[in-house]
C-alpha cells in the first residue's frame, strides 16, 4: 500500500472511479519502474501484473491456505478457447498420426492409448514404438491404466504418484540396484496389491535388492527377509526387535508378529440408518450418471479398485449445502517452524494459560514472536549455507535448541516451562493439561483427539517436516474432527497405520457414529470394510471401466454374494 500511495502516480485520497485514463492505466497496468518512497528506493508495478506474478503464475494447490482463499474469491480460471486446454499451438494440434493428434493421444485413457500404439505400423520408428508399448503396458500392469497422460501431476493421489515413479524403473535394464519403496500399497485395493507384489518380485528377480517399508500383511507375506522395528512408536521405538522370515515373525512375540494374522470379523448386527444423503446424476470424472442414497447415522464404507470413482463420488458429487466435513488425502502444509501444537491450534490456549499464570503477555510464549531466541530467531537451530554443498543445521548455542529467550523460561505452569511443555509427548501432555494447576480444557480436548488417532507418541513441538505421510494424515484428521458438521467424509484414514493401530481407528469411528455423526469412509482395508454398517462398492474396473455402483448393502451380504472383486477378497479375509 505504501508503494502505491507514495509512488506519485496516483492520488490516494481520490476515489478510483474519478481517476483519469492515465491514472487508471498507472494503477492497473504500469510496468515495473523504480520509485523513491520516502528515503527508500522501491519498485512500483501496476496491480494487475503484480497479482499475475504473485498468484496466477503459481500452482493453486501449492499456495498457502489463506492465499488460496483470496485467489478463489478474486480469480476466475477458464479453459483457453484457442487450444482448449491442451497448451499446444495450432501447428502441433494439426499434426496427426492415424487421425490422432498428440493432444488427442494424451487425453486417451492409458489402456486405450496402449491399444492404439500397438495398432501402429510405422517401420521407421519401430524401436521407439517398442519402448513406448513397454512403458504404457507398465502403467496398465501397475494398475494405472485408467489415467491419461495429460492428467496434472498435482491431482494424483499419494499412491498414484508413488506408482508413477515406479514405472521408470520397471523397464530399466540395470541390475544390482537397491530400490527403496515407502508404502507402495497406499491407495490400492487388495486386487491391485497382488499385482504390486508381482512387480516387486520381478524387480528382485532381475538381480536387484528391493527394500519395502510396509504395513499391509498381504505385501509383507511375500518378503524373503523381514526387519521389525519398535517395540513402540516415537521415543518408545527405534530399535530392531526382529529379523528373519515371515513364519518366524508370526511367532516372534513382537507387536507386528502378534497382530500379523489379526482379522476383523463381520458384525452380528448393524446400525439402522436415520436418513439418507441423496446423490443424483453424478458425472464427475469417470462417474457414469450415478444415483445413490448414502445412509446417514451409520458407518458407511465406499470401496472399489483404484480409479473406480470413489473420491469423485464423495468429494465431487455431494450436493452443496450438505453439512459435511471432508478430510481428503491432500497433504498438510507447514514450514520447519510448524509443529503439532501450532497446526492444531493447541498452542494458543497453552500460551494464554502460561500468560495468565505468570501475569505476562501470551506473545512471550511464542517462538515466532516476542519470546523467540534472538540468536536463532526462534528456530532452535542455525542454518549455514555452504554454497554447492547441502545446508548444515547446528543447534543454537544460546538457547540450546529450546527456541526461547532465557528470561521466558523463568515462567512456569504446573512446574514446567514452555520449552519443557513443547517437548512433552501427546500422552504426557494429556495428563498434564487434564487436571491440577495446569488444567487447560481447550488444549486437553485437542490432545484427546490426537491420542484417539494413535499419535500419543508425538511431541508437541516436533517439526511437521519430520512427520511421515501417515502421521500427517492422522494429524489432519485429529484437527478437523473439531469442526462442526453432521457428516464426516474420511479418505483412506488407515494410510500409514500399523496393524495394531487399525483397531484403535475402528474404535474412533465407532465413537463418532455413536455420538450422532454420520461417517463415510473411502477405504481399501478389509478390517474397515468388515466393520462397516453399509458398503457401497464402485467398479467393476477403473477409469471408463468403472464409475458405476456394483453393490450396495451390508458387509455380510457382500460376502455372501461374492459378486464383485471386493466381495471375493473380503470373503477370503474373514474366512467365509
Amino acid at each position: 500500500m505504501r508503494i502505491f500511495t507514495g509512488s506519485g502516480f496516483l492520488d490516494a485520497d481520490k476515489p478510483i472511479r474519478d481517476y483519469s485514463a492515465q491514472e487508471l492505466e498507472d494503477f492497473l497496468y504500469r510496468e515495473p519502474v523504480k520509485v523513491k518512497v520516502g528515503d527508500i528506493n522501491m519498485t512500483y508495478e501496476g496491480l494487475v501484473p503484480k497479482v499475475q506474478k504473485a498468484f496466477l503464475s503459481k500452482d493453486r494447490e501449492a499456495m498457502q491456505p489463506h492465499i488460496r482463499v483470496f485467489v478463489d474469491r478474486a480469480v476466475t480460471f477458464t479453459t483457453c478457447p484457442e487450444c482448449r486446454g491442451t497448451r499446444l499451438s495450432a501447428a502441433a494440434r494439426s499434426s496427426k498420426v492415424s487421425g490422432i493428434s498428440i493432444a488427442d493421444a494424451c487425453s486417451l485413457q492409458i489402456s486405450d492409448l496402449a491399444d492404439w500404439v500397438r495398432g501402429l505400423d510405422e517401420p521407421s520408428v519401430s524401436p521407439l514404438l517398442t519402448a513406448l508399448r513397454q512403458l504404457l503396458d507398465s502403467f496398465v500392469e501397475i494398475g494405472l491404466g485408467y489415467l491419461s497422460l495429460d492428467r496434472p501431476a498435482g491431482t494424483l493421489s499419494g499412491g498414484e504418484a508413488q506408482r508413477t515413479k515406479m514405472i521408470r524403473h520397471l523397464g530399466s535394464s540395470l541390475t544390482d540396484v537397491t530400490y527403496v519403496f515407502d508404502e507402495p500399497t497406499i491407495g490400492l485395493h487388495p486386487h491391485d496389491i497382488e499385482r504390486m507384489n508381482t512387480l516387486l518380485l520381478q524387480l528382485r528377480d532381475k538381480g536387484n535388492t528391493v527394500l519395502v517399508v510396509e504395513h499391509k500383511p498381504e505385501t509383507i507375506v511375500v518378503a524373503d527377509h523381514v526387519v521389525d522395528l519398535g517395540p513402540g512408536a516415537g521415543t518408545a521405538g527405534g530399535t530392531v526387535c526382529f529379523e528373519g522370515t515371515v513364519e518366524e515373525l508370526r511367532t516372534s512375540g513382537t507387536l507386528t508378529g502378534r497382530h500379523f494374522d489379526d482379522r476383523s470379523s463381520l458384525k452380528d448386527t448393524v446400525r439402522i440408518p436415520t436418513g439418507v444423503l441423496e446423490i443424483r446424476g453424478a458425472t464427475k470424472n469417470n462417474l457414469q450418471n450415478v444415483d445413490v442414497d448414502i445412509p446417514l447415522g451409520v458407518l458407511v464404507v465406499l470401496t472399489g479398485v483404484a480409479g473406480s470413482g470413489k473420491s469423485s463420488l464423495v468429494h465431487g458429487s455431494i450436493p452443496a449445502g450438505a453439512d459435511v466435513v471432508s478430510i481428503d488425502q491432500g497433504g498438510i502444509r507447514g514450514s520447519r517452524r510448524s509443529n503439532p501444537a501450532t497446526y492444531t491450534g493447541m498452542l494458543e490456549p497453552i500460551r494464554k494459560a502460561f500468560a495468565k499464570a505468570n501475569g505476562v503477555k501470551p506473545a512471550l510464549f511464542s517462538s515466532n514472536s516476542e519470546g523467540a531466541c534472538a540468536n536463532c530467531n526462534g528456530a532452535g537451530v542455525i542454518y549455514t549455507d555452504l554454497g554447492v554443498m547441502a545446508t548444515v543445521a547446528t543447534t543454537c548455542e544460546v538457547c540450546e535448541g529450546k527456541r526461547f529467550e532465557a528470561s521466558v523460561l523463568d515462567y512456569h505452569l504446573g512446574g514446567r516451562d514452555i520449552s519443557e511443555v513443547l517437548a512433552m509427548s501427546v500422552t504426557e501432555a494429556e495428563k498434564f493439561f487434564g487436571s491440577g494447576e495446569s488444567r487447560t480444557p481447550a488444549a486437553h480436548a485437542i490432545l484427546v483427539r490426537l491420542a484417539d488417532v494413535g499419535l500419543g507418541y508425538l511431541s508437541l513441538g516436533q517439526p511437521l517436516t519430520t512427520l511421515s505421510g501417515g502421521e500427517r494424515q492422522r494429524l489432519k484428521l485429529a484437527s478437523q474432527m473439531a469442526e462442526k458438521g453432521d457428516v464426516y467424509v474420511l479418505d483412506e484414514p488407515t494410510t500409514g497405520l500399523h496393524l495394531a493401530d487399525v483397531e484403535q481407528l475402528l474404535g474412533l469411528l465407532d465413537r463418532l457414529v455413536d455420538s450422532g455423526k454420520s461417517v463415510i469412509v473411502v477405504e481399501h482395508h478389509q478390517a474397515v470394510m468388515a466393520h462397516a454398517d453399509w458398503i457401497i462398492d464402485l467398479g467393476p474396473g477403473a477409469g471408463h471401466d468403472g464409475g458405476r455402483i456394483v453393490f450396495e448393502g451390508t458387509p455380510a451380504d457382500l460376502v455372501a454374494a461374492r459378486s464383485t472383486l471386493t466381495g471375493t477378497f473380503l470373503a477370503t479375509y474373514v474366512g467365509a
